[in-house]
């Protein structure tokens, strides 16, 4: 599936403007407008209850013009060979999985949970989620048998499946149809309202990226921090204004799909970010306005770009990077595991490059992760302080601190990082009623003190002890199991929305605290 973009001119936007209404326009201020729409069935393709009316056709050319600068380009025949084109070569991504199950085990015993990492390792098992009372594996029907048959008679019945159609869940997660035509009949207004309707692929993320830029220069900024393995731009969204000095701010760095397959991640930091975009001085925030003017934000939807793309056309459950290893049929290297601080390099983790979990053969090996680890120093070396990182995932509702790595050290700032990670459970809670668990990130994933399964060489482990960022943290969002990695789309909107209050009660709290232990001064670089 491939999707040829193309950058919205400010000038299309105004000519769309004013043939189309104020109503209907892109404007700043229809911007953040939604109208409520019922809820739908994830296992249903739907079609829009409400198509706009009919335009003049005069009117609908321009209209029309507008939108495929945005989404592409294609006549009538041409969205039908799409859509059939769309449709079958996303079965034909999906259908690997028929005959594959996610099983949840519930583990007792740290004897079990050794035994339960162990065997995932020897069977190169792909592990969805692990914490301290259960573990969550998708495993081909036919293994079922091995596997029970590596771990102990406790664990033979201790498991229940999560899904009943693994094949299926996938497939709803995707655009009903290919997603150009799902944008021809609709108002302009509409076509904003639908971003957050559906998961995007990458190029729709970075048309849409720009047009924000172009109607929002005061405030936004599109840069990139650098290429990936396969050579595509990695970009940033920067949300803040310069002071009248042109001295920068405190700096706060927001991540997703670190993980390709956490498609929830990239639409949460997207709405994360058009949310300070369009709210700033237009939703009468003062606590939103605050933290646009207090920091500079960099929003990162898509940090692993190379293997966020090949999940819409190759593999939806693909996880690492796709950098080649010392296997040539086995790609990618865990974005999540390849940094230099405590790095993994035991004989088990290296002798498995077809592992999910794959941390490369030396820190930063991985392109990503070498390109946003040069990147962040770059930019602190010009005068940036960076004071907090949050890198969301999927799934399991937790709010991670430092470290990772091990289970026995403790951060020298561990009553703030607790404090403030309270502090934005609250916040979610408050919002939509959902419970997110706070925990160090090796307290909350059960595996993390096994060979092959560790959580040495962390991201967030690595710049919240060498880069020296106090508030860093990694965000697993909704839900807990029900669906995993394939979150229905309905659920984008209310994670995006709780997750909002999370980044407001993040920034305020920084604007109010004056003493992290963590400090800039005593930066520091391994390369």
């Amino acid at each position: 599936m491939h999707y040829n973009i193309h950058l919205l001119a400010p000038v299309a936007v105004l000519v769309g403007a004013v043939i189309c209404g104020t109503k209907a326009a892109i404007i700043p201020d229809s911007l953040g407008r939604r109208p409520s729409v019922e809820p739908r069935s994830v296992h249903t393709v739907h079609e829009f209850p409400n198509p706009a009316p009919e335009l003049p056709r005069w009117s609908t050319r321009i209209r029309d013009a507008v939108i495929s600068q945005l989404f592409g380009r294609a006549d009538r025949h041409g969205r039908r060979r799409e859509n059939r084109r769309y449709l079958a070569e996303t079965a034909k991504v999906v259908s690997q999985y028929a005959g594959d199950v996610v099983l949840r085990f519930t583990l007792k015993t740290p004897e079990e949970m050794k035994a339960l990492a162990e065997a995932s390792n020897i069977l190169l098992l792909d592990v969805w989620s692990t914490t301290k009372t259960h573990a969550d594996i998708r495993i081909a029907e036919a293994d079922i048998p091995p596997l029970l048959d590596l771990l102990p008679a406790s664990l033979q019945h201790s498991h229940v499946r999560l899904m009943r159609d693994l094949s299926q869940t996938a497939r709803d997660t995707y655009p009903g149809e290919f997603p150009l035509s799902r944008y021809y009949g609709q108002t302009l207004d509409q076509v904003q309202d639908l971003f957050f309707q559906e998961y995007q692929p990458l190029d729709v993320i970075q048309a849409w990226m720009n047009l924000l830029q172009s109607l929002f220069p005061d405030h936004v900024e599109i840069i990139s921090i650098g290429k990936s393995y396969e050579g595509r731009d990695i970009q940033a969204i920067r949300v803040g204004n310069r002071g009248a000095d042109g001295s920068k701010k405190k700096t706060i760095i927001v991540t997703g799909a670190v993980h390709a397959r956490e498609w929830i991640s990239v639409s949460t930091v997207s709405y994360l970010a058009y949310s300070l975009i369009t709210g700033y001085r237009r939703a009468k925030d003062p606590f939103l306005d605050m933290i646009v003017d207090g920091f500079d934000w960099y929003f990162i939807p898509t940090l692993n770009v190379d293997g966020y793309v090949y999940t819409w056309e190759g593999d939806r459950l693909w996880r690492k990077n796709r950098q080649p290893t010392t296997l040539a049929f086995c790609k990618g290297i865990d974005l999540d595991r390849a940094y230099n601080f405590h790095f993994d390099g035991s004989s088990q983790s290296q002798s498995n490059p077809c592992s999910d979990m794959f941390p490369g053969t030396s820190p930063f090996e991985a392109t990503e992760a070498k390109v946003f680890s040069d990147w962040t120093y770059n930019i602190t070396r010009e005068g940036a302080e960076i004071v907090g990182l949050l890198d969301f995932h999927s799934y399991s509702q937790q709010i991670l601190y430092p470290y990772s790595y091990s289970c026995d050290s403790m951060p020298p700032d561990l009553e703030n990082l607790e404090e403030l990670g309270i502090g934005l459970a609250k916040a979610i809670r408050m919002t939509s009623g959902e419970h997110f668990e706070v925990t160090s990130a090796c307290e909350g994933t059960g595996f993390a003190k096994y060979q092959g399964t560790t959580g040495g060489g962390s991201m967030m482990d690595f710049f919240y002890a060498e880069d020296r960022i106090p508030y860093s943290y990694q965000i697993k969002l909704r839900d807990t199991g029900s669906y995993g990695f394939l979150l229905p789309r309905d659920h984008i909107l209310p994670a995006g929305q709780e997750s909002m209050n999370l980044l407001k009660h993040f920034g305020l709290f920084i604007l109010d605290d004056g003493s992290p232990v963590q400090r800039h001064s005593d930066l520091k670089k391994k390369k």
